[in-house]
């Protein structure tokens, strides 16, 4: 796609280059993109490179302007990462205005790209005898297919837009400004894109990255879910999520309370369709080539490697790069600190996600235990277990999570990436170095330290040779000089270690965690740089199939519907999860999954542990509606009371930071908040605001209700 691409720039330079003397050829022909198949390949690159896929260079914050120099991974507010940037925030808009360039909330390019959709299916149909059906077909069904992606895109963001399946000539003759369908009348216009791609396309796929009839299958069901769970978790959020236009009428966002059980039965029960047919095709499967059975090192590097084969049976879609005609930037901002080029540590995984995953030592409330006296309204009580190393810390951690995050003391680029808080000069048993550990007084209040300021932001070594507890303020500004206690020999130190984190500079992990996932193991330090990143992103893979089909199931169950295929559907995702469970390391179900909400809950963790830093989880609690302040309480899957990270409508999240004591040689580790980021979202913003522009100059647009 990528040779078709500069074809296509090859040939319009071609056509711009014309002699004065004679009228110009300035516009490509339909003949000439339409009419052959070289033509035709052109046409559908310039479909695909306009396609609104969120993959290394998207930031939410920013849209899709393509301004995603410092680009990462989880970030938007979804627990999964923090980071230190602007656009580190909840996923409300993409509305960050970059260089005085405001960019596009996927409204004014949707257009474009559907107008290119419409134009293909509208206009290839007079060339048909010009290629083999199985081509013809493929490129129609390529047409629907980006159609249909661009307006579950739409639909994400706005609920009900303006539907327009045909194209519009110019010269414009008659009406071309279009109000916006109802929410409804949207998901259901997507729905029969879909199934139309799905008919045509053919399951082998006639062009390489692109969707072949497999792939619109699972795109399909993606989608389906999101409109099931509106349709039906709109009515949970307080007063009922649901408004009409104010010009037209019209119910935009929402449905009728006579009609959200039934569309939200439809939508599960499309969905769930779509995922068994990927299912039973034998097409695809989960990525095993070095896994096995007991043994949670192989099963790590089998998870690890999967991000960078490119012939991985689990890949769907992917969206290739190949430096330097095509690169990126992600190693060069998401590195640990010793491989800061020009920045590092872009996405900082969280606690609260870690706390996701199976084998961590738990207290009594189910958090992860840290101290010997468990937590008292979740303050660690007694004294801090101590480590030998920090490894020994996730000695029994499930491999899925160390295959997406770099634990302090772990390898990668055959490095120890040393991670500390600071260094303890205290006696041992060690009491917690926080005085307090709640939401309000987060990032203030160390113990330990007598002779300087106890908050956080402000701290400055006033006297060394007195402290207890040794921390950096900025990269590397506070070095300690002590006694090793295994060798004996005298040691100077940095009390942050070599890649932080430092309390006033957040160019070093924030949270005490590095991403490891789809970070290129292999590459350089030389190779490290902007722009210079080429391992490929997975745009959709057959584990989200596998647990598309398990939420459908599910969802449809305790609604009471039986299954659209006559099937065994709560078996189907049963041994959907397992397979899951299995391949990643974890602790797998053995009891049948039922019509419960405790089944529901236990499905999205699995989702939300599964396709972390895949830009899947922000859509995921949007759609789910678990991120207002009324609704909070499940947005990990599993309930977890809101006010233990937010006040509210403010929400923050936690880091995992380790500290040495030096009486011993051990680690000891301290949860706590990272006190720099916090997030808000109120009910109102599962929806986007209308670009303004769109409003003032339509007689139909106008803003969503309640804005």
């Amino acid at each position: 796609m990528k040779k078709i691409f500069l074809q296509l720039l090859l040939l319009v330079a071609a056509v711009s280059c014309v002699s004065l003397d004679i009228p110009p050829k300035n516009i490509i022909t339909d003949e000439q993109l339409l009419g052959n198949e070289a033509g035709m390949k052109i046409y559908l690159a310039r479909l695909y490179s306009s396609m609104p896929f969120e993959d290394f260079k998207y930031i939410a914050a920013n849209g899709f302007t393509g301004q995603s120099w410092t680009a990462g991974l989880g970030y938007e507010g979804t627990g999964e990462s923090v980071y230190r940037d602007s656009w580190s925030r909840s996923f409300t808009g993409e509305t960050e205005n970059l260089g005085g360039n405001a960019p596009d909330p996927w409204w004014g390019s949707a257009f474009t790209l559907i107008r290119d959709a419409n134009h293909l299916i509208e206009t290839l149909p007079n060339y048909k005898n010009n290629f083999t059906e199985l081509i013809y077909n493929d490129f129609i069904g390529q047409g629907y297919f980006v159609r249909a992606y661009s307006y579950t895109q739409m639909a994400r963001r706005f609920g009900g837009v303006p539907i327009v399946t045909k194209e519009f000539k110019y010269p414009f003759e008659g009406e071309t400004d279009v109000k916006r369908s109802s929410e409804r009348d949207t998901w259901d216009q997507i729905l029969k894109d879909y199934d139309k791609a799905i008919e045509y396309l053919s399951a082998t796929g006639t062009f390489s990255n692109t969707a072949n009839k497999y792939v619109a299958l699972a795109y399909k069901a993606e989608a389906m879910l999101y409109a099931g769970c509106v349709a039906k978790y709109n009515e949970q959020v307080s007063g009922r999520l649901t408004g009409f236009g104010q010009k037209t009428g019209v119910r935009v966002i929402g449905f009728a309370e006579d009609e959200w059980q039934e569309c939200s039965n439809k939508y599960f029960s499309e969905a769930y369709k779509a995922a068994k047919e990927v299912i039973e095709s034998g097409k695809y499967s989960l990525y095993m080539k070095s896994w096995v059975d007991g043994d949670k090192e192989a099963q790590y590097k089998n998870m690890n490697d999967m991000w960078r084969d490119m012939s991985s049976p689990e890949n769907m879609l992917v969206k290739v790069y190949e430096y330097p005609t095509l690169a990126h930037g992600l190693d060069a901002y998401n590195s640990p600190w010793i491989y800061r080029s020009p920045l590092s540590a872009g996405s900082c995984p969280t606690e609260d996600f870690m706390e996701l995953f199976d084998g961590f030592d738990r207290d009594a409330d189910g958090t992860i235990k840290t101290t010997d006296g468990g937590k008292v309204n979740g303050v660690p009580q007694g004294h801090y277990i101590l480590y030998d190393t920090p490894m020994d810390f996730f000695k029994n951690v499930e491999p899925r999570l160390r295959a997406y995050v770099i634990f302090p003391g772990d390898v990668f680029k055959s490095d120890v990436i040393e991670v500390r808080m600071g260094i303890y000069r205290g006696s041992e048993p060690i009491s917690p170095v926080r005085k307090y550990y709640d939401y309000s007084n987060r990032g203030t209040f160390f113990n330990h330290q007598e002779n300087y300021s106890t908050n956080l932001s402000a701290y400055t070594p006033a006297n060394k040779n007195t402290l207890t507890l040794y921390m950096d303020t900025n990269e590397h500004s506070v070095s300690v000089k002590y006694t090793d206690a295994h060798t004996g020999q005298e040691v100077t130190s940095w009390a942050a270690g070599a890649n932080g984190p430092f309390l006033q500079n957040a160019e070093a992990t924030m949270t005490g965690l590095y991403l490891r996932k789809y970070l290129d193991p292999n590459r350089s330090l030389v190779d490290i740089g902007e722009g210079k990143s080429d391992q490929p992103f997975i745009l959709m893979r057959y584990a989200e199939v596998l647990l598309a089909a398990a939420e459908a199931a599910v969802e449809l169950s305790i609604a009471g519907v039986e299954s659209p295929c006559s099937d065994d559907m709560l078996q189907v995702a049963t041994e959907a999860i397992q397979a899951i469970q299995k391949r990643a390391g974890a602790n797998v179900i053995t009891t049948k999954l039922s019509g419960t909400q405790a089944s529901r809950d236990l499905v999205r963790k699995e989702r939300r542990k599964e396709l972390a830093f895949e830009n899947k989880s922000k859509w995921d609690i949007r759609r789910w509606r678990v991120i207002d302040e009324d609704n909070r309480g499940y947005f990990w899957g599993e309930y977890k009371d809101p006010h233990t990270f937010g006040d509210g409508r403010n929400f923050a999240f936690r880091g995992f930071y380790p500290f040495y004591s030096i009486e011993s040689g051990k680690w000891f580790f301290d949860i706590s908040f990272e006190n720099r980021k916090t997030y808000s979202y109120s009910a109102t913003d599962y929806y986007f605001a209308i670009p303004g522009g769109e409003v003032t100059k339509s007689k139909y647009i106008d803003q969503q209700p309640n804005r």
